[in-house]
């Protein structure tokens, strides 16, 4: 309940009379809402360019218009907007018919030398397979598992590992003797009967028999190591080599074919040549015919006719018997029923916009109504022109007004109201009614008749309420013009109204 009362309190220190304002404190609903000014404009605003190219030697930088539909104009999808002069464009049309026939009849003539070179292309390619016989023969020769060079090497490595092998035993014969005649000398040196140069004898003679036997085994294991490498990695690298040197053999075969074929496409290359040739004359035949349609410029969709202010100043301002350049922006034709609004928003609450949140938006030509509207996208970046001139940074916003429309141009001001927040059960109190010096927030509360000063905790606030979230209990009558009791040095110095 909104309650608000008009009292008088005596000052004990300036002795004035102050006429007070109160507010009854409440518990409600408090909407959070952005409101931001901006421009109208269209959903879908298609821009029509000039896609005609200038004819070079027409001493015109160019196409002039013939004809062009008003400004303001509302058109159907389909209707004629603009006429472009053609007479240029068709000469070189008929130009192009001409040389594109010339290009057809080279084409037809070089086709004459084909047949000259399959002859010599044969004895070529038998030449060819017969060195890839010869290579197949070699790897055959390698891998044969009976008589191959592979197997022989194989067979004689064998060989020498069973000699080792002897040699192992025999060296394994004479370590026991050594390691006998060890022990025995070493009781005999215990006893006595043996002198110490006899027992370091016995113990050299085993040491050299031992190392002897270890001798043998570190051969046979390097033979092992010969065989196993002979069988695997030699065996694979002499694979890949004649495996190598057939497949280079093949590929050499179909080099010379290739070759072949090239030494043919030289008898040809004049055929293919023209080929080419027709092809680009065909092309520029094509373009040309679609350049002259393209001197009949037609609406794309329904829209209003807004002819394009010139963003370059060798640009012809767009009316008939003006030259357009090619890609020059000729016109756009914004779809009225779908209109948006242009806005931006402050860097201070940035992160409480986002996409999909509800919006009302008013328009300054109709102030008695309002759409309903959503924000569609908010800048990922600073608008850099900033607002104003100054470091303030806003992100360029857009609102759809999400139904069709009526009467509405393009341009035309407007009011967003973006709705963030919806707060419910909170105490709330009219903004002028919260004092604020630097950092500490109060107001004044009528207490027993005499207002008294209570620091406040603030909450969130849009243009017309404050949230409190400490400081004041519901029923609590506030002063509206608390500007009236701060002291004047206080005031003139730092005192704000929030």
């Amino acid at each position: 309940m909104l309650f608000v009362a008009i009292g008088t309190w005596v000052g004990t220190s300036a002795g004035l009379d102050r006429t007070l304002i109160y507010y009854e404190v409440t518990r409600g609903v408090l909407p959070i809402v952005i409101t931001e000014r901006g421009n109208l404009e269209s959903q879908n605003n298609v821009k029509v360019y000039c896609e005609v190219d200038d004819v070079d030697g027409d001493g015109i930088s160019g196409t002039p218009i013939l004809s062009i539909v008003p400004n303001g104009t509302s058109v159907k999808e389909g209707d004629l907007l603009v006429e472009l002069d053609a007479a240029n464009h068709q000469e070189r049309l008929d130009r192009q018919i001409l040389d594109t026939e010339k290009a057809r009849a080279e084409q037809i003539k070089a086709k004459a030398k084909y047949d000259n070179q399959i002859t010599q292309n044969k004895t070529l390619e038998a030449d060819a397979e017969l060195k890839v016989q010869l290579a197949e023969l070699e790897l055959q020769m390698f891998e044969d598992r009976d008589k191959g060079t592979h197997k022989l090497e194989v067979e004689e490595i064998k060989r020498e590992i069973e000699d080792i092998n002897n040699d192992i035993l025999a060296a394994q014969a004479s370590l026991k003797l050594k390691k006998n005649d060890k022990l025995g000398i070493e009781s005999l040196f215990k006893l006595g009967y043996a002198g110490k140069s006899e027992l370091e004898r016995t113990r050299l003679d085993y040491l050299q028999a031992e190392s002897a036997y270890a001798a043998k085994l570190n051969k046979l294991t390097t033979q092992l190591a010969t065989l196993d490498k002979k069988e695997d990695y030699e065996k694979r690298m002499q694979v890949l080599k004649f495996q190598g040197a057939f497949d280079t053999s093949k590929r050499n075969l179909q080099q010379v074919i290739r070759d072949n074929k090239a030494l043919l496409d030289q008898a040809t290359a004049a055929t293919e040549a023209a080929d080419e040739a027709l092809k680009k004359e065909e092309e520029l035949l094509q373009r040309y015919r679609q350049q002259v349609a393209k001197c009949e410029i037609r609406a794309p969709q329904d829209g209003m006719v807004a002819y394009s202010d010139s963003e370059h100043h060798w640009y012809a301002k767009v009316q008939q018997g003006a030259p357009m350049r090619p890609r020059q922006h000729i016109l756009s034709l914004p779809y009225l029923k779908k209109m948006q609004v242009k806005t931006a928003v402050h860097e201070s609450v940035l992160d409480e916009v986002s996409e999909g949140l509800p919006a009302t938006i008013r328009i300054d030509a109709f102030p008695n109504r309002s759409y309903k509207g959503s924000v569609k996208s908010v800048a990922v970046l600073p608008d850099q022109g900033g607002r104003m001139g100054s470091d303030t940074k806003v992100y360029e916003t857009i609102v759809t007004i999400d139904e069709e429309v009526e009467q509405l141009k393009p341009g035309m001001s407007a009011v967003v109201e973006i709705h963030v927040h919806r707060l419910t059960d909170v105490l709330s109190v009219p903004v002028q009614a919260v004092v604020q010096i630097e950092k500490d927030n109060w107001c004044y509360a009528d207490c027993r008749g005499a207002p008294e000063r209570r620091p406040l905790t603030l909450g969130r606030t849009n243009d017309k309420f404050v949230e409190i979230r400490k400081g004041l209990a519901e029923g609590d009558r506030v002063v509206l013009n608390p500007m009236a009791l701060v002291d004047e040095t206080a005031q003139g110095e730092s005192a704000t109204s929030l």
